[in-house]
């Protein structure tokens, strides 16, 4: 088999937009020709262009023109334009978590906090709608990019499943950590949510997942979500939060904690916890709960490799993991973040579909099972942990 080339474009020039490149500099198989970047905050996509020696272009249409692909690395409320934008012009779309998501009215007076969250889901679910039909008629596709299904521990877990014919009971997961570095995270109408869809439809992704991989191993048929339950606060908004410091507190509208109870349709259940209030690094695990296994996903921390450091200055040029606080001490230091993450091995698998027509293990019906459940889940929330079914793509 011919080696191919793959033109690829980058939109969005911030955080996410710097792990993608990194990401396709380890591709292989596939001859990558990175052809630019374009961002809306122009600066930016001159800085980040300059650094890696590539061109910044002046439009997302003038991008397209030169591109087979493209890496949507902006903020939630572009998603849906960017992805199709690239559809409409036969262009794969690889998009960054979550698929979409409902950023308000666009008023002034919008706030997270008070607006009916029935407008989140059926706004939210609309978006789902126009992606998934431009994608299907475009000789495009959309690629969602959630590092957690292409995490090495998830993907060994996979295998057992598979192999074995198990039964999942559990699953329970959880990601955490003490705030996000991207200012305007603070702001639903950025993030088309707080913490339950930011960090929350990681772990909901990986046990959707892995449900999936359930059911088409017994049967051929994949195991959806039926309903959800779910509540979430806003702690570090609360006014006798005591602030020391050491944990993100400048939210303007946005939860800060939440938990799901996700039950599937063969009576199934899974458990998604998530939060900005805990200190110490990432805390990204899920734990499978089977009929003939039980398995912990350590996806960071993991003990891989634990360094010890008597002064934090000692380490003031070297990363240790992200989020950490304090280099000081003992730290899970993993060999690997990107890889123990997943990161590298989702956008491989891109590039195979892309070039070769390969399958891939994170599609756009996994994005959209996931915004429908924590949309359906921020109904939830609203009425008090009430049970609220979930629509299933």
């Amino acid at each position: 088999m011919n080696k191919k080339t793959v033109r690829a474009g980058i939109v969005g020039a911030g955080f996410s937009a710097t792990f993608h490149y990194e990401a396709l500099r380890k591709v292989y198989g596939v001859d990558v020709d990175i052809r630019g970047v374009y961002a809306l905050d122009m600066d930016q996509a001159k800085s980040y262009a300059e650094k890696r020696g590539i061109r910044c272009f002046g439009s997302l249409d003038s991008l397209l023109d030169e591109v087979d692909v493209i890496h949507c690395c902006v903020l939630v409320a572009g998603h849906e334009s960017v992805a199709i934008a690239a559809l409409d012009r036969d262009k794969f779309a690889i998009v960054e978590k979550p698929l979409t998501g409902y950023c308000g009215d666009g008023s002034e007076s919008f706030h997270g906090d008070t607006f009916p969250k029935e407008d989140a889901l059926k706004h939210g679910l609309a978006s789902v709608e126009r992606m998934l039909a431009a994608e299907a008629s475009s000789k495009g596709r959309i690629l969602y990019a959630e590092n957690w299904v292409y995490a090495p521990a998830i993907q060994r877990e996979r295998d057992i499943i598979e192999k074995t014919g198990a039964q999942i009971l559990w699953i329970h997961g959880e990601e955490a950590h003490s705030g996000s570095h991207n200012p305007t995270y603070a702001y639903w109408k950025y993030s088309g949510g707080g913490v339950m869809i930011g960090k929350g439809c990681h772990p909901l992704s990986a046990a959707l997942y892995l449900k999936r991989i359930e059911g088409r191993a017994r049967n051929g048929n994949p195991i959806r979500p039926k309903s959800v339950s779910a509540r979430t606060h806003t702690l570090t908004r609360m006014p006798n939060f005591r602030d020391e410091g050491h944990i993100r507190r400048d939210y303007y509208d946005i939860d800060d904690f939440s938990m799901m109870h996700v039950t599937f349709e063969d009576g199934a259940i899974a458990t998604v916890f998530a939060s900005d209030i805990i200190l110490g690094g990432i805390h990204n695990w899920l734990e499978v709960a089977a009929n003939n296994h039980r398995t912990f996903c350590n996806i960071n921390p993991n003990t891989a490799m634990q360094v010890y450091n008597p002064l934090d200055e000692n380490f003031r040029d070297v990363y240790t993991v992200e989020k950490i606080g304090t280099k000081q001490g003992w730290t899970n230091m993993p060999p690997d973040e990107d890889w123990s993450t997943g990161y590298p091995q989702e956008i491989q698998a891109f590039y195979r579909a892309i070039a070769y027509g390969e399958s891939v293990e994170s599609d756009s019906r996994l994005g959209a099972d996931t915004i429908s459940t924590i949309y359906s889940a921020y109904v939830s929330a609203e009425r008090r942990g009430a049970e609220v079914a979930v629509r299933t793509f």
